[in-house]
């Protein structure tokens, strides 16, 4: 039995960091929608006005009910780790290996999820919007409803949040990647779009709003999606000639200090308050300004998210197997692989 499949101490330890890491940023989310939607004090407000590191306490001090959801709110943080802790006692016998299999299986998961979400929606979105401009849509469903299909917020709620749910489902249920669909998908939209401008002299906003949303998806979640195949273009002269072993450090060494913190700074800064970059368009269910186009843009911003986590997911994956590798003595004795 080799060092990587022995379930050590040592294992169980690099376990639990990895799980952490994943545990703390779904934790984090959930505490953004409980910030910016829910209207929670949130840990930096709490930890303000308990005065604690240092902080200077808050002019208006918090009510006791947000006195709870803080501390509601900081419990959850310190949970992550023994979320973490408590899956590898329940899981014993694992390895490294099975693992970072399982963390590969759930950023699949996200990535068929959010293009289902995007296949869904792109093509109801685009039907209502065709409906909305030719002025079918209120023969069709009624003015009170019409209206209200014409309002951003009503359609994100009522439309693409269902939509989405659906997805989960679906994607749990289908488990291949539809990228290539995509593709096809992406290039009959723009052939549709010089169809009907060069022959038909007809062309509206959603046609071009339906390109962009489905390349912004194709591009933002295939990169996650040929990590978890490690297909990624390696454009270097010195990875190539490693043996396992030091392919194995370099990319422990490369995920530590880059991949992850990458990810992690993408997904603070973005969701760090209620204007941030991320936050803000989908808090506000932001538009294009284009009149009577799709109303995805808000979740265009989304993608990046989305990116974001699916990213930090396999990062945590690929970290594991590369960390069963130094840990397996017997890859010292395997020949590299021959490209």
């Amino acid at each position: 039995m080799s060092p990587s499949e022995s379930k050590t101490p040592l294992d169980w330890l690099i376990r639990i960091s990895v799980g952490s890491i994943v545990s703390t940023m779904l934790i984090f989310l959930l505490n953004n929608y409980l910030n910016f939607w829910q209207k929670w004090p949130g840990l930096i407000t709490f930890l303000a006005h308990r005065g604690w590191f240092g902080l200077t306490p808050l002019d208006v001090p918090l009510g006791l009910v947000q006195i709870v959801q803080g501390w509601l709110q900081l419990c959850s943080y310190l949970g992550g780790g023994i979320l973490a802790l408590s899956y590898v006692i329940f899981t014993r016998e694992h390895s490294l290996r099975t693992d970072a299999a399982r963390l590969s299986a759930f950023a699949a998961y996200i990535i068929r999820a959010a293009f289902w979400a995007v296949l869904t929606i792109g093509i109801v979105d685009l039907g209502i919007s065709l409906l909305r401009v030719e002025n079918l849509l209120e023969p069709l469903i009624g003015k009170e409803l019409a209206l209200a299909l014409g309002r951003s917020q009503f359609r994100g709620v009522y439309v693409h949040y269902p939509l989405i749910m659906i997805s989960l489902i679906i994607a749990f249920f289908i488990r291949s990647l539809g990228f290539v669909w995509l593709s096809l998908l992406i290039v009959f939209a723009e052939f549709q779009i010089v169809i009907f401008r060069f022959i038909f002299s007809y062309e509206q906003a959603f046609m071009g709003d339906l390109v962009r949303f489905w390349y912004a998806a194709l591009f933002l979640f295939a990169s996650p999606y040929t990590l978890l195949f490690e297909g990624h273009v390696r454009v270097d002269v010195l990875y190539t000639h490693f043996k396992r072993r030091t392919k194995a450090w370099s990319n422990t060494v490369g995920l530590l200090f880059f991949g992850l913190p990458l990810c992690w700074v993408i997904l603070i800064t973005g969701m760090w308050d209620k204007s941030s970059s991320i936050n803000s368009p989908l808090r506000n269910f932001e538009v294009s300004q284009a009149g009577y186009g799709m109303y995805v843009k808000y979740l265009m911003v989304g993608f990046l998210a989305i990116f974001t986590i699916s990213m930090i997911v396999q990062f945590s994956s690929y970290l594991l197997e590369n960390v069963a590798e130094l840990r397996d003595k017997a890859t010292e004795e395997k020949p590299t692989r021959e490209h």
